[in-house]
């Protein structure tokens, strides 16, 4: 290489450093906000851009801005799908570690988010994207059996009416079971319900694959189990669960993390003596009843 061919080299090698030196010092800087709302099954997340950190100016800058965002969501969205309760006692994450879920599964699933309209703050500092995430589809995903479970018949079977769903009030602070002391039951999205007996009742694996309901259960507010209707039940409830369900108050709860009802063997009778019962239970309409705060999980990741 001739001297005048090194120049041309060492400043083309030198431009490239000083480009890649400015997409460094440039590090977006975006916080990240949302909720789980475990009534709607969704996760809503919101990605909040310091135009400042980019360089962005406005209007002209704004679509760049917006494509950062939109570049950046994934990654940003990654620890919080991971550290979705999948049962009593493990993550997404955990599933992850385990092998039974792909590392690139979190991925998969921020990718099927829907994304709504971005806002400026006053100040137009700062631009705002709110992503949904359907975590039907995480479920559904995590439903792994081609055939539902046999539900395990009674030797004696009561009498039992046949109802149209199942309703379990767990909205108030409830004895643990196998510990002196009580906790509210919390939300996941494969949790189990027992009976007093401590016989499992409901487990994922009973949820027949190719039922309509992605989800095990339905999570519902107290509100909406006292409506002015006929049956007192609230319109997205009666979808759900139809108009003449089994109320069952639950008696406690268990798992390393409280997410399990448990029912007294008198109610698990009356759903395990009928077969029009337990199909309720393998097409899944099963709703759990929580306190308000349960309902949501908020988290938050400071840029």
């Amino acid at each position: 290489m001739n001297r005048f061919g090194k120049m041309i080299f060492l400043f083309v090698l030198t431009a490239l450093f000083n480009l890649m030196g400015g997409l460094y010092a440039q590090t977006p800087r975006i916080a990240v906000t949302g909720t789980i709302e475990w009534k709607k099954m969704e996760m809503a997340v919101n990605l909040a851009l310091d135009l400042a950190s980019v360089g962005v100016s406005l209007p002209t800058g704004r679509a760049r801005a917006e494509e950062i965002i939109t570049v950046e969501f994934t990654g940003l969205s990654r620890p919080h799908i991971l550290a979705i309760p999948v049962d009593s006692s493990t993550t997404v994450e955990d599933l992850i570690k385990m092998g039974s879920f792909s590392f690139l599964g979190p991925e998969s699933i921020a990718g099927t988010a829907k994304r709504g309209q971005a806002t400026l703050t006053p100040d137009f500092s700062t631009l705002s994207a709110p992503y949904t995430v359907d975590l039907s589809i995480l479920s559904s995903q995590l439903l792994l059996h081609n055939r539902a479970m046999e539900i395990r018949r009674i030797l004696a079977p009561v009498p039992a009416a046949s109802y149209s769903g199942i309703i379990v009030v767990a909205s108030g602070e409830l004895p643990v079971h196998g510990r002196r002391t009580g906790a509210f039951v919390t939300p996941c999205l494969f949790p189990k319900i027992w009976d007093s007996d401590m016989n499992l009742v409901y487990e994922r694996n009973i949820l027949d694959p190719k039922s309509a309901n992605r989800t095990l259960v339905h999570y519902a507010a107290e509100a909406d189990i006292f409506r002015d209707t006929p049956s007192g039940l609230s319109p997205e409830l009666i979808a759900h669960v139809g108009d003449n369900p089994l109320r069952i108050i639950a008696r406690g709860v268990f798992g390393m993390r409280p997410t399990d009802p448990i029912i007294d063997r008198e109610d698990a009778l009356a759903i395990l003596s009928s077969e029009d019962n337990r199909r309720l239970l393998r097409e899944g309409r099963v709703a759990i009843i929580l306190g308000d705060e349960a309902l949501e999980t908020r988290f938050e990741a400071a840029p």
